[in-house]
């Protein structure tokens, strides 16, 4: 094998009777204030791992010391009464997610850092100092990576018909049914033949691409490097050099739409604006909300009143960033019509993923804490994939994965 991307490892994992009482959301898709909902009367709740502030008197600032502290009592607790049992050989495991409308069916396994590093394991997005020391810590803390990284690879017909003859014969270990109605099951790959081949073929890909979890990846690099320095004895293998990952075929994968809030900071009137988007686009006022069904077309939304943004002129652009329908938005409106500069900085916009619906952004213009509200098509998984092969970088915000993988199935405890 010349290279190696993903690997088995032991996975920290709930008692199976347990599984039910352990899962949670991910942690950055709830604030405390749900996460404390969610974990009353629940012990054994993941999110006294994920989210310890819950657990702690008084509003405490998420990176205080002692939140992180806070998360590892819980996690050593939860080991120590036999909540959460460990693996004792390396092992691979498949990861289904399933409702009524979708299916995906991937690999969980944990990632090499040498692989992220030489970008066969390629990234998208920028990250934010603050959140990625946030990330280090907490991995550094509870000496695990309780958050999966979202991967995605080029569909292979022969590894796919694989996964689900091993999903097909396995009784799963977990089946379990997250609050959204999505279920979640876990099985493992038993036969070290199908191991082997399961990994000769993802080994053997150009590249799996990072779908979420930039932040998690990028944070499990500085650990690794912080750890070898300390490590006179370093051989490569340990498990510090590795992080957790579930990967699903590009088919598979399921983007959402992600929305933007602007704040009129530059007062202008409604025929101002109006009248510098007809420049681009043809405008219509509709009766319903106004969910894109193209690319290059945009909902608008303001003073009770949906309009319909159609880009007058189709463009073809070769650069795949600029291609982009959030880029569009920003270049022909959010920043020349409203003044938005940076938007990971910019205090003037907010985002709103698709999972909350139109709903969501009339909720928030209504309530008069945003002016306009702007709804986009979903970017492509594909133009995710060419945004990477190029080695350039997505907006900020640009694709919303549903559905998402639980946090407390499957964590990876590092040496």
């Amino acid at each position: 094998m010349d290279k190696e991307i993903l690997k088995s490892f032991k996975a920290l994992r709930p008692k199976p009777s347990k599984a039910d009482d352990v899962i949670a959301p991910p942690y950055d898709v709830i604030n405390s204030k749900e996460a404390f909902e969610l974990a009353k009367g629940r012990p054994n709740s993941f999110l006294h791992v994920s989210k310890p502030e819950i657990d702690l008197e008084g509003v405490i600032a998420y990176n205080d010391h002692k939140v992180y502290e806070k998360g590892k009592e819980s996690l050593e607790q939860m080991i120590k009464d036999g909540v959460l049992i460990e693996d004792s050989e390396d092992m691979l495991y498949l990861y289904e997610m399933a409702d009524n409308d979708i299916r995906q069916l991937g690999i969980a396994a944990v990632g090499s850092v040498d692989a992220y590093e030489q970008e066969l394991i390629k990234r998208h997005e920028f990250t934010k100092p603050d959140k990625e020391l946030d990330r280090v810590n907490n991995i550094s803390s509870l000496n695990a990576q309780t958050g999966p990284v979202l991967l995605t690879y080029k569909d292979n017909g022969e590894l796919s018909t694989l996964l689900e003859a091993v999903a097909v014969r396995e009784t799963p270990i977990y089946d379990v049914k997250a609050i959204d109605g999505i279920t979640h099951r876990i099985y493992q790959v038993n036969q070290s033949d199908e191991q082997e081949k399961i990994l000769s073929l993802v080994n053997s890909m150009d590249a799996l691409y990072i779908a979420d979890g930039h932040h998690r990846s990028a944070a499990a690099r500085a650990v690794k490097h912080a750890r070898q320095m300390e490590n006179s004895n370093h051989t490569g293998q340990e498990s510090y050099n590795y992080f957790l990952t579930v990967s699903f075929p590009e088919s598979q994968m399921n983007i959402l739409d992600y929305n933007r809030l602007i704040k009129n900071s530059l007062r202008l009137t409604m025929d101002e604006v109006l009248r510098k988007l007809d420049e681009h686009f043809e405008v219509t006022s509709v009766e319903d909300a106004f969910k894109p069904s193209e690319k290059n077309h945009f909902g608008m939304y303001t003073n009770h009143q949906w309009y319909s943004l159609k880009l007058r002129h189709s463009q073809t652009i070769d650069n795949p960033v600029e291609a982009l329908d959030v880029s569009m938005l920003h270049n022909l409106i959010l920043e020349p019509v409203f003044g938005i500069g940076d938007e990971r900085t910019d205090p003037n916009i907010d985002f709103v993923g698709g999972s909350r619906g139109m709903e969501g952004l009339e909720f928030r213009v209504d309530s008069e804490e945003m002016d306009f509200a702007f709804s986009l098509y979903p970017t492509p998984i594909e133009a995710l994939i060419d945004v990477a092969n190029a080695g350039m970088i997505m907006p900020p915000k640009s694709t919303w994965f549903e559905p998402k993988l639980l946090d407390g199935l499957l964590s990876h405890r590092i040496d």
